[in-house]
């Protein structure tokens, strides 16, 4: 019996849940544990078709609860409106999971301990478009150091977890509340999310069947397995972005 949509967001959302219980009581980053007020695991509809990943919450999402509540969240706020969406249609989370100590760069040992949170997240959700917002969440999810400078505003078909997403790198929104010239740039390369959407998820790989018996062999059928670079406004971007 075929399951319904409804039934299968149900599902995602009390996953989803649970993941955020697991992880509330994380303690693999003793200086972001220290430093913490809360997990801040991510937020949205659990199955949303754009995902927003950025880099680790800041003041008012580690008192909040909740990524994107401050300067930068409002701004955000302001983009997907102005391409038609709404924070209640979009899964928002983060590379981290702690805000680390007076705002300093995620160290590569925290964003490895949290990154199969974020893993676990693209899974339950699995969404058609993943916008990486910045240095951090685009060289992590695309899997290569190429600064943010020079990949944004380009989408690409890329492998996350066991699924292939429409990647699609921005500048992080505190790239425009520093240096407001990059407004436009964000505005423009948000306008083509809308027409990613559109195409829909990318085709997937065929999942891997797992060692097989050879086709004839013994008369068998097949078994089955069991920072810091120019932005386009020729200013250095800070290593956030």
């Amino acid at each position: 019996m075929p399951v319904s949509p409804k039934s299968q967001a149900s599902g995602a959302s009390e996953l989803l849940s649970e993941l955020a219980r697991q992880a509330s009581g994380c303690e693999l980053c003793p200086q972001l544990v220290e430093s913490r007020t809360q997990v801040v695991f991510g937020s949205g509809p659990a199955d949303a078709e754009l995902m927003l990943v950025g880099e680790a919450p800041g003041a008012s999402e580690d008192r909040e609860g909740f990524p994107f509540v401050g300067a930068s969240g409002r701004l955000l706020d302001e983009l997907l409106a102005g391409i038609g969406l709404s924070r209640d249609e979009v899964f928002i989370a983060n590379v981290l999971k702690c805000r680390p100590p007076e705002n300093r760069d995620p160290r590569p040992e925290e964003v490895a301990n949290c990154s199969p949170w974020l893993e676990r997240q693209l899974e339950v959700v699995d969404p058609a478009v993943v916008v990486t917002l910045g240095n951090f969440a685009t060289r992590l999810l695309r899997g290569d150091t190429a600064p943010i400078g020079k990949v944004r505003g380009r989408p690409e078909i890329a492998g996350v977890g066991s699924r292939q997403v429409r990647l699609f790198p921005v500048f992080h929104p505190a790239a425009a509340l520093y240096r407001r010239p990059n407004l436009e740039v964000l505005q423009a390369d948000f306008a083509a999310i809308p027409a990613l959407l559109a195409l829909g998820p990318p085709e997937q790989a065929p999942p891997d069947p797992g060692p097989a018996t050879a086709r004839g062999e013994a008369g068998d059928e097949p078994g089955v397995g069991a920072e810091g670079e120019s932005g386009p406004d020729g200013a250095d971007q800070l290593g956030l972005f």
